[in-house]
């Protein structure tokens, strides 16, 4: 069965992602943006964290609109986990997430780019894409995907860490 977003995997009729894949392509993209922000904001060097935007964007844009298998860092992500068992999640929240993450980038690289600012705007608009990449890739959290879980009429069905079916012991 062919999916409109996210992979085909035998025994699922949804498309999905593998979370340890998504979550290595997080880590990626957040140490290189998280060395480009710090370089910013101690040294006023705006270039690396322009060019980290415009590689974030490209990440964003190939993965929403072409296929995600095709991404930088999800190439790279995929490679580095290949020999972990998958954790397949559903791709729908993904997808918001990624538009989440593709929204804050385009006003980041407007921003920079062609307004030319520099100082806390784009810092404090960079600095939120990174604490998101930053809870996806060291926690599991991904915002996109509570707020899929809240607010979507189509519940998520596979979550990372069966958040959408596990309730925690309260002590």
């Amino acid at each position: 069965m062919k999916h409109e977003f996210g992979e085909t995997v035998p025994g699922i009729d949804f498309g999905v992602f593998n979370e340890r894949a998504v979550r290595a392509a997080a880590g990626i993209l957040f140490g290189i943006g998280f060395f480009a922000w710090s370089l910013a904001l101690l040294t006023e060097n705006y270039g690396p964290l322009r060019a980290f935007g415009a590689l974030f964007m490209l990440d964003m844009f190939v993965r929403l609109f072409f296929n995600a298998k095709y991404s930088p860092s999800m190439f790279l992500g995929s490679l580095i986990v290949r020999p972990q068992r998958p954790e397949w999640v559903d791709a729908n929240p993904k997808k918001i997430a990624w538009y989440l993450g593709f929204g804050f980038v385009s006003v980041s690289c407007f921003t920079m780019g062609w307004l030319a600012l520099t100082g806390p705007i784009p810092l404090v608009l960079c600095g939120v894409c990174i604490s998101l990449l930053f809870l996806e890739s060291s926690f599991g959290i991904c915002v996109g995907c509570e707020l899929a879980r809240r607010f979507s009429k189509q519940p998520p069905r596979l979550c990372p860490g069966d958040v959408c079916n596990y309730t925690p012991v309260k002590n």
